[in-house]
């Protein structure tokens, strides 16, 4: 009997670079095929893939198999995610180990790491300008540590996402400081230039980032005779990736990080890699060749690895970052649903779902090849009202006074508002007002005077979570919305911190409240066990599962936001009430719609009837089989 011939890493390293080379190769060619390095380039390449699959850890790369054999395993209803601070969260990486139960208590199956690589020192952009993608932030630990975090979230079906900045690195990394000193090849790492005629140039169409805090998009080093495109803060020195070489040294960043156990690679900034002049500098043809090749050398040599590419942009411009036309299923593997936080929101403050519907209608395919969406509520960040004057105009509304409208409500100044936020980045030249905030207090708990206007927020929260928890995709619970936590102004008591009120809503983690969130009746105690049910019934229930089409409808009541996520077991209806008003809609209209059993999937109770009528309490959340 002729003995079975194994199977070797060797094989399995070629089947994949088989499988992926059509995904890799033509778009190298067609980036970088001129340079007379390229050839050259290529074999760097294949072999630096081949040393990152070779020195993967044994346990990930049987983690790669299992995702090969189960490549929708991100698209699943078990999913669900946490986004924090390390040191907000329980100061250092260390700490995280020693909250593990907590994560698993309320359900979660993914964490996102907020920036944790080795920043520049000082004023670091919240951690995006970083010295050394190989190393963690001294304040949060080693990598030693960070292996062992990751290893140890891994053992309870957890996994990490790191923020990986593809645009530009700190002017004190290691390649910034050699061009510094003259060095001609890491020079062409960066945008730079001899005199400032390219610059002027190029600004005449760029749009200003920060223009409160970083005007202009390029900056003189006297010291060294070189204008640097700085396209967001001058510490932060855009990369040249019409250079292979940059390529290359990503790459390699990219298996680095895999294989110290990171399995989502948040990117970010990928709408400004590529530089043509005439235009805004974003989201080029190039961005989405460059994308969708590095996703390709991850599938070859750490298949268990996903990449979320950060785009919050109109919802023309963000889908093709998870993949359209001839990127199709071959890019990105997440990107933040933004439109349907702003739609969220907006809803909130008119009572009135019908933009939302049009907007998310409208816009967004039912399915999408080998990718989704990240869903959210709040984040880190400031809420833009991105709300375009089309798609007000749609509804006979005033785009511009719309978005007043919502910067008003949400700082609290609009009469009869709930909310209480504060300000971003006013422009005064264009009336654009940003929004900083936690949940719970743009919500209107903090604003709640009575028990009556508390129960509403705490539903308002809830109705939120239920909404991203059925929408599909990857829901993610900022840190402290579990707890209902509000507004933290103490950021006004730090240099640091108090330019920028953002921080309002970046508070550290109330452990303390935290201790008595199963028995607590206060608002937190009501929102971490809401929050906890919603998730573990998301993972009960088959047709939240991403791949299936998901369409928006109109149930004929303003009030109400509605869609039909259609699986091979049957439709499931998702019911939303934005107002605080009893709403009611036919009985016919959701059986018109696949409705078959009428039972609640969320409550897990069957809905009864009255006269024919669906009754919706205020901020209902129903998803209807």
């Amino acid at each position: 009997m002729a003995k079975a011939a194994s199977i070797t890493d060797d094989d399995i390293f070629s089947l994949r670079l088989d499988r992926s080379a059509p995904d890799l190769w033509p778009m190298l060619e067609a980036l970088y095929g001129a340079h007379p390095d390229y050839d050259a380039f290529r074999e760097r390449l294949l072999a630096a893939l081949k040393k990152g699959h070779t020195a993967r850890p044994a346990d990930l790369k049987k983690l790669d198999l299992r995702r090969d054999l189960e490549p929708d395993w991100f698209q699943r209803p078990d999913m669900a995610g946490y986004v924090f601070y390390i040191d907000r969260f329980n100061g250092t990486l260390k700490g995280v180990l020693d909250k593990l139960d907590y994560l698993e208590d309320l359900g979660v199956t993914y964490v996102h790491f907020m920036p944790c690589l080795k920043p520049r020192p000082g004023d670091s952009d919240g951690g995006y300008s970083v010295m050394d993608y190989r190393a963690i932030n001294p304040d949060y630990g080693t990598m030693e540590d960070f292996q062992e975090v990751t290893a140890a979230l891994r053992a309870r079906g957890i996994s990490v996402c790191i923020d990986l900045v593809l645009n530009h690195t700190a002017k004190e990394h290691a390649w910034a400081q050699k061009a510094a000193k003259g060095d001609a090849a890491y020079q062409d790492y960066y945008l730079m230039f001899d005199d400032p005629a390219l610059p002027r140039a190029y600004e005449r169409s760029l749009v200003e980032i920060f223009p409160d805090t970083a005007p202009g998009s390029f900056t003189e080093y006297p010291h060294f005779g070189k204008w640097v495109w700085t396209t967001f803060n001058e510490h932060q020195w855009d990369l040249n990736w019409a250079n292979p070489q940059v390529f290359l040294e990503i790459t390699e960043i990219m298996l680095f990080l895999a294989n110290q156990g990171v399995e989502v690679l948040r990117l970010d900034a990928v709408a400004f890699m590529w530089k043509r002049m005439g235009t805004r500098c974003q989201s080029e043809p190039e961005v989405h060749m460059l994308l969708q090749a590095l996703r390709a050398c991850c599938r070859i040599a750490c298949p268990a690895l996903l990449h979320l590419e950060e785009a919050i942009v109109a919802p023309s411009e963000m889908l093709p970052y998870l993949g359209r036309g001839k990127h199709d299923g071959r890019e990105g593997n997440l990107a933040y649903h933004n439109s349907l936080m702003v739609q969220f929101w907006g809803a909130l403050a008119t009572r009135d779902a019908r933009l939302m519907r049009h907007v998310l209608g409208t816009h967004f395919p039912a399915t999408l090849t080998n990718a989704t969406y990240a869903t959210y509520i709040r984040c880190h960040d400031d809420i833009g009202w991105a709300v375009t004057d089309e798609d007000a105009g749609a509804l006979h509304m005033s785009g511009g006074a719309h978005r007043a409208f919502l910067s008003n409500f949400y700082e609290g100044t609009f009469p009869g508002s709930f909310a209480k936020g504060e300000l971003f980045q006013v422009n005064e030249e264009t009336g654009d007002k940003r929004i900083s905030g936690s949940f719970a207090s743009l919500a209107g708990l903090e604003r709640a005077e009575d028990p009556g206007a508390e129960q509403l927020a705490v539903q308002r929260i809830l109705l939120g979570h239920a909404l991203i928890a059925a929408f599909g995709g990857i829901p993610l619970i900022y840190m402290g919305d579990e707890l209902a936590t509000l507004n933290d102004y103490t950021y006004r008591d730090q240099p640091d911190h108090a330019h920028d009120s953002r921080w309002v809503h970046r508070p550290r983690m109330d452990w303390h409240m935290a201790q008595f969130r199963h028995s607590d009746d206060s608002p937190a105690g009501q929102v971490f066990r809401g929050t906890k049910h919603i998730l573990a019934r998301r993972k009960a229930v088959e047709a939240i599962h991403a791949g299936h089409p998901l369409r928006i409808l109109d149930p004929g009541q303003s009030g109400v936001f509605a869609f039909a996520r259609q699986a091979p077991t049957g439709v499931m209806l998702g019911l939303f009430n934005m107002t605080e008003h009893w709403l009611h809609l036919p009985e016919t209209w959701a059986r018109d719609h696949g409705v078959t059993r009428m039972h609640d999937a969320l409550s897990d109770h069957p809905v009864e009837a009255h006269d024919g009528q669906i009754a919706l309490p205020p901020y209902a959340r129903v998803w209807l089989l």
